[in-house]
Protein backbone atom coordinates (compact mmCIF):
# COMPACT_ATOMS: atom_id res chain seq x y z
CA UNK A 1 0.00 0.00 0.00
CA UNK A 2 1.33 3.34 -0.93
CA UNK A 3 -0.34 5.81 1.11
CA UNK A 4 -0.77 9.64 0.29
CA UNK A 5 -2.58 12.56 1.92
CA UNK A 6 -5.07 15.48 0.19
CA UNK A 7 -6.30 18.36 1.95
CA UNK A 8 -10.12 19.12 0.19
CA UNK A 9 -12.51 22.09 0.89
CA UNK A 10 -15.82 21.27 -0.19
CA UNK A 11 -18.19 23.11 1.45
CA UNK A 12 -19.63 22.05 4.72
CA UNK A 13 -17.04 18.79 5.79
CA UNK A 14 -19.80 16.79 7.15
CA UNK A 15 -20.99 15.88 3.71
CA UNK A 16 -17.83 15.93 2.21
CA UNK A 17 -16.20 13.53 4.52
CA UNK A 18 -18.70 11.03 4.29
CA UNK A 19 -18.62 11.07 0.45
CA UNK A 20 -15.16 10.34 0.72
CA UNK A 21 -15.52 8.16 3.78
CA UNK A 22 -17.54 5.99 1.08
CA UNK A 23 -14.93 5.69 -1.90
CA UNK A 24 -13.19 2.68 -1.85
CA UNK A 25 -9.00 3.40 -1.55
CA UNK A 26 -9.60 6.05 0.67
CA UNK A 27 -7.96 4.55 4.54
CA UNK A 28 -9.09 7.74 6.49
CA UNK A 29 -10.64 10.66 6.69
CA UNK A 30 -10.52 13.96 9.37
CA UNK A 31 -12.58 17.21 8.90
CA UNK A 32 -10.30 20.88 10.02
CA UNK A 33 -9.77 23.86 9.01
CA UNK A 34 -7.09 24.85 6.37
CA UNK A 35 -5.67 28.13 5.20
CA UNK A 36 -7.04 31.11 7.13
CA UNK A 37 -5.36 33.32 9.18
CA UNK A 38 -6.38 32.28 12.70
CA UNK A 39 -4.22 29.43 14.63
CA UNK A 40 -6.40 26.98 16.16
CA UNK A 41 -8.95 28.08 15.30
CA UNK A 42 -12.81 27.20 16.90
CA UNK A 43 -15.81 26.69 14.78
CA UNK A 44 -17.10 29.77 15.93
CA UNK A 45 -13.79 31.55 15.16
CA UNK A 46 -14.55 30.21 11.79
CA UNK A 47 -18.21 30.48 11.33
CA UNK A 48 -18.58 33.96 12.82
CA UNK A 49 -15.67 35.81 13.38
CA UNK A 50 -14.05 35.84 9.96
CA UNK A 51 -11.01 33.51 10.50
CA UNK A 52 -10.53 32.59 6.81
CA UNK A 53 -10.06 29.30 6.99
CA UNK A 54 -11.89 26.24 4.37
CA UNK A 55 -13.90 23.72 5.90
CA UNK A 56 -11.65 20.84 5.24
CA UNK A 57 -11.57 17.37 4.79
CA UNK A 58 -8.14 15.53 5.14
CA UNK A 59 -7.99 13.07 3.14
CA UNK A 60 -5.63 9.50 3.27
CA UNK A 61 -5.45 7.11 0.51
CA UNK A 62 -4.13 4.24 -1.08
CA UNK A 63 -2.93 5.31 -4.10
CA UNK A 64 -2.45 1.60 -5.37
CA UNK A 65 -6.42 1.76 -5.08
CA UNK A 66 -7.24 5.24 -6.28
CA UNK A 67 -5.02 8.16 -8.05
CA UNK A 68 -5.45 11.09 -7.23
CA UNK A 69 -6.40 12.15 -10.33
CA UNK A 70 -9.26 9.65 -9.79
CA UNK A 71 -9.61 11.39 -6.58
CA UNK A 72 -10.38 14.72 -7.80
CA UNK A 73 -12.68 13.38 -10.39
CA UNK A 74 -14.87 12.25 -7.80
CA UNK A 75 -14.49 15.13 -6.01
CA UNK A 76 -15.79 17.57 -8.70
CA UNK A 77 -18.77 14.96 -8.33
CA UNK A 78 -20.09 16.54 -5.42
CA UNK A 79 -19.36 19.86 -5.38
CA UNK A 80 -20.33 22.98 -7.58
CA UNK A 81 -16.95 24.18 -8.64
CA UNK A 82 -17.94 27.49 -10.35
CA UNK A 83 -19.71 28.67 -7.18
CA UNK A 84 -17.96 31.03 -5.19
CA UNK A 85 -17.78 30.58 -1.60
CA UNK A 86 -20.98 28.62 -1.40
CA UNK A 87 -22.03 24.87 -1.50
CA UNK A 88 -25.71 23.94 -1.52
CA UNK A 89 -27.42 25.72 1.22
CA UNK A 90 -24.39 26.85 2.38
CA UNK A 91 -22.44 30.64 1.92
CA UNK A 92 -19.45 31.85 3.52
CA UNK A 93 -15.57 31.93 2.80
CA UNK A 94 -15.94 28.93 5.17
CA UNK A 95 -17.40 26.74 2.28
CA UNK A 96 -15.27 27.65 -0.43
CA UNK A 97 -13.84 24.94 -2.39
CA UNK A 98 -10.22 24.25 -2.46
CA UNK A 99 -7.35 21.39 -3.44
CA UNK A 100 -4.44 22.30 -1.00
CA UNK A 101 -1.28 20.45 -2.16
CA UNK A 102 1.77 19.12 -0.15
CA UNK A 103 4.09 18.68 -2.84
CA UNK A 104 4.82 19.50 -6.79
CA UNK A 105 4.05 16.49 -7.91
CA UNK A 106 0.21 16.99 -6.43
CA UNK A 107 -0.21 20.37 -7.59
CA UNK A 108 1.12 19.37 -11.22
CA UNK A 109 -1.86 16.25 -11.02
CA UNK A 110 -4.29 18.61 -9.31
CA UNK A 111 -3.27 21.70 -12.13
CA UNK A 112 -3.76 19.59 -15.09
CA UNK A 113 -7.49 17.63 -13.49
CA UNK A 114 -8.20 21.62 -13.37
CA UNK A 115 -7.24 22.06 -16.74
CA UNK A 116 -9.91 19.58 -17.67
CA UNK A 117 -12.70 20.44 -15.46
CA UNK A 118 -12.51 23.79 -16.84
CA UNK A 119 -13.49 22.52 -20.56
CA UNK A 120 -16.41 21.29 -18.86
CA UNK A 121 -17.53 25.17 -18.02
CA UNK A 122 -18.46 28.43 -19.82
CA UNK A 123 -17.84 29.95 -16.46
CA UNK A 124 -14.00 30.40 -14.22
CA UNK A 125 -13.78 27.88 -11.86
CA UNK A 126 -13.37 28.61 -8.26
CA UNK A 127 -11.75 26.00 -7.10
CA UNK A 128 -8.40 27.39 -5.02
CA UNK A 129 -5.09 25.26 -6.10
CA UNK A 130 -3.21 26.68 -3.18
CA UNK A 131 -0.27 24.84 -0.96
CA UNK A 132 -1.18 23.50 2.20
CA UNK A 133 -0.34 26.08 4.64
CA UNK A 134 -1.99 24.70 8.11
CA UNK A 135 -4.43 22.42 8.51
CA UNK A 136 -5.91 22.19 12.54
CA UNK A 137 -8.43 19.50 13.15
CA UNK A 138 -11.81 20.59 13.98
CA UNK A 139 -13.63 19.57 17.02
CA UNK A 140 -14.91 15.91 17.69
CA UNK A 141 -18.72 16.73 18.03
CA UNK A 142 -17.43 17.91 13.83
CA UNK A 143 -15.39 14.23 13.03
CA UNK A 144 -17.90 10.95 11.16
CA UNK A 145 -20.77 14.20 11.77
CA UNK A 146 -23.22 12.50 9.92
CA UNK A 147 -22.42 8.57 11.16
CA UNK A 148 -23.23 10.19 14.78
CA UNK A 149 -26.43 12.09 13.43
CA UNK A 150 -27.69 10.75 10.28
CA UNK A 151 -30.25 12.50 9.94
CA UNK A 152 -28.08 15.46 10.42
CA UNK A 153 -27.75 18.29 7.26
CA UNK A 154 -26.02 17.69 4.04
CA UNK A 155 -25.60 19.19 0.87
CA UNK A 156 -24.69 16.19 -1.05
CA UNK A 157 -27.44 13.97 -1.31
CA UNK A 158 -27.91 10.42 -0.08
CA UNK A 159 -27.95 9.25 -4.27
CA UNK A 160 -24.10 10.00 -4.18
CA UNK A 161 -22.92 8.51 -1.11
CA UNK A 162 -24.43 5.57 -2.94
CA UNK A 163 -22.47 5.77 -6.17
CA UNK A 164 -19.32 6.71 -4.15
CA UNK A 165 -19.57 3.04 -2.37
CA UNK A 166 -19.35 1.61 -5.81
CA UNK A 167 -16.76 2.88 -7.27
CA UNK A 168 -14.16 0.78 -8.44
CA UNK A 169 -16.79 -2.34 -8.27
Amino acid sequence: MRESTVYLAGGCFWGTQRYFDCLPGVTATEVGYANGKTANPTYEQVKYEGAGHAETVKVTYDEDAISLAELLEQYYKVIDPVSVNRQGGDVGVQYRTGIYYTGEDQRAVAAASLAELQKRYDRPLAVELLPLEHFYTAEEYHQKYLEKNPGGYCHIPQAMFEAARKYHQ
